[in-house]
């Protein structure tokens, strides 16, 4: 009897890390058959639909778009209107865990994840015994410089939010920082809005708030503060180091205001 065909999945979330693999894995591995992924919230910024794009277009492959068989509506009224939080991530588990593992099902897998080796963590996003992770970026010694080497070299770039935005994710992803949303409603008044909504509209019982302390509304009301602060933040980290390219000085300002790690699914 012949032994099962392993799959080797990429899954890419519309961020640099998971991009900057998916172009690793071409040149170190072109004769490994890789299947890519992207779970599909709906709830995705249009820039993250037209990078994916590009990555197609740019590598000659296919995305597998996997999606949840019921939408964020639907599980949000299941958790009683509970909003996805820090301490609930309940919308990484319904829409993007689940969807991987009904997609992969008992086949045996690699999964290649694009944490780097100046990352200090390790988390994987499912537990299923069928599913081995391995991280290329770590056993190869590969830092954040090596990635955005990768993309600029490969043509791809950056994708278009990282203007203001350092993770890829919901528009309404509660790990955003207050610069972040005020720049959401500035880019994407509409989806600001409806962040907005659901916000007031939830029905868990709590004073809940996207962002830590104040309401979106309220966030907004001091937008010409928080960009202010943001602009000298930028200035500070330009006098430290004069060539760091955009992206990180961003990371690095916008790293200042919490240390909460984000979920591999969705921030790569």
């Amino acid at each position: 009897m012949s032994k099962k065909k392993v799959r080797h999945i990429v899954g890419l979330s519309g961020g640099k890390d998971s991009t900057a693999l998916a172009i690793f894995m071409r040149r170190e591995y072109p004769d490994l058959e890789i299947e890519y992924f992207f779970c599909d919230t709906h709830k995705e910024l249009k820039e993250t639909y037209e990078y994916l794009g590009r990555i197609e277009d740019w590598l000659g492959i296919k995305i597998n778009y996997l999606e949840a068989e019921r939408g964020f509506d639907h599980w949000l009224d299941v958790y009683g209107g509970v909003l996805p939080s820090p301490k609930m991530r309940w919308c990484t588990r319904q829409m993007k865990i689940i969807p991987l593992e009904k997609w992969v099902g008992d086949d045996e897998v690699i999964t290649y994840i694009g944490i780097r080796a100046d990352e200090n963590r390790d988390g994987y996003i499912s537990t299923k015994p069928n599913i081995t992770p391995k991280f290329p970026f770590k056993e190869h010694g590969l830092v954040k410089a090596d990635i955005i080497r990768l993309l600029e070299e490969s043509g791809i770039g950056m994708p278009d939010y990282y203007r203001w935005r350092s993770r890829s994710g919901c528009y309404f992803c509660f790990f955003q920082r207050k610069y972040e949303w005020v720049m959401l409603a500035q880019e994407h008044p509409d989806l600001f809005q409806k962040a907005v909504e659901y916000e007031q509209n939830h029905r868990d019982g709590r004073t809940y708030t996207w962002t830590q302390g104040e309401t979106l509304l309220e966030l907004l009301a001091r937008k010409d503060q928080v960009i202010a602060d943001h602009h000298k933040a930028m200035a500070r980290e330009a006098q430290k180091k004069p060539d760091r390219p955009l992206v990180e000085a961003l990371e690095a300002v916008l790293g200042e205001e919490d240390e909460t790690l984000p979920c591999l699914a969705c921030h790569l």
